[in-house]
């Protein structure tokens, strides 16, 4: 049996602290009101704020369309800075499936008895991720998965991995653990039991799902589509879906923006079985991503 709190003895006290503290703060009220303050209007703080969050992570201004603190009047527009035209391009090869995100690969590999790696000796489940319906996880049954986690200092749009056309949204509550390596590591169920927004697309090659998962102080997630996504409170799923032909449907070229953090988190990417081939050679836990990178090549006829 797996303990809900375990937390690895190699661990130091600090990290275990750090865990403990998670399954006890006030997690949504905390990243609510940081929420309110990172979209908050406050002038000559807000400027400074930014710049202290500059130096301290070594963000590379010079690749945003705006280069300077004192031009972005929240902290949140900050945040979620667009890239200069040109700073990532996409790889134009239609055999290639890119990156998503800029970030770093936390797992990646085969969807084996529905479940997905989180970690060592943590598994979770794809039809608990894709928010409890077997029939929406059936067309990504041994399939396979890549999940990338976004620091703080990474550039937090998130783009098309492959053109599709959406198919799905679903909202699915939860809880607002931090995603960083530490807790990944420690606490069980991580992506499929926080708070996550869930988008389903058709492909020429077969069925993409993208997860994005919120986190501790992620204020709120947001879609290209529909805004930043604030279902009512409580425990219910929602579902939108779209139509799949004709004027009114949503569709995207690869590369093209899907979706924004405000504040870090993590994506998810699930795909049907035959879609791809394996993974670029090398490519595993830790490794650097960058977005319209290629990272594995799609299976055609």
């Amino acid at each position: 049996m797996i303990k809900e709190n375990r937390v690895s003895s190699n661990n130091s006290i600090s990290d275990k602290i750090k865990i403990t503290l998670q399954y006890i703060m006030p997690k949504h009220a905390i990243s609510r009101l940081i929420g309110k303050l990172a979209a908050a209007k406050m002038g000559w703080l807000t400027t400074k704020l930014i710049s202290m969050f500059i130096k301290s992570y070594g963000i590379n201004m010079g690749e945003a369309k705006l280069k300077n603190a004192s031009d972005f009047d929240t902290f949140n527009n900050f945040f979620t800075r667009e890239l200069e035209e040109g700073a990532r391009p996409i790889d134009e090869d239609q055999k290639a499936l890119c990156y998503p995100v800029d970030g770093a690969i936390s797992q990646q590999g085969d969807i084996i008895d529905g479940q997905l790696i989180q970690a060592k000796g943590f598994n979770y489940s794809l039809t608990t991720l894709l928010g409890g319906d077997e029939k929406t996880a059936a067309p990504f049954q041994g399939g396979k998965f890549s999940c990338i986690y976004l620091a703080p200092k990474d550039y937090h749009r998130i783009h098309m991995p492959m053109a599709g056309t959406l198919r799905e949204m679903i909202y699915v509550p939860g809880e607002l653990f931090s995603v960083n390596p530490l807790t990944a590591q420690n606490v069980p169920d991580l992506f499929a039991r926080n708070e996550r927004v869930v988008a389903i697309f058709d492909t020429e090659f077969g069925q993409l799902a993208m997860v994005l998962v919120g986190a501790t102080i992620v204020a709120s997630i947001e879609t290209t589509w529909a805004g930043t996504i604030t279902p009512p409170a409580g425990k219910d799923v929602f579902r939108w879906k779209y139509p799949k032909t004709g004027d009114e449907a949503i569709t995207f070229a690869k590369g093209d923006e899907m979706g924004r953090f405000k504040l870090g988190s993590t994506v998810v990417s699930t795909f049907s079985p035959t879609m791809l081939n394996e993974f670029v050679e090398g490519a595993g836990p830790g490794t650097v991503t960058r977005l319209g990178e290629p990272y594995a090549f799609i299976n055609t006829p």
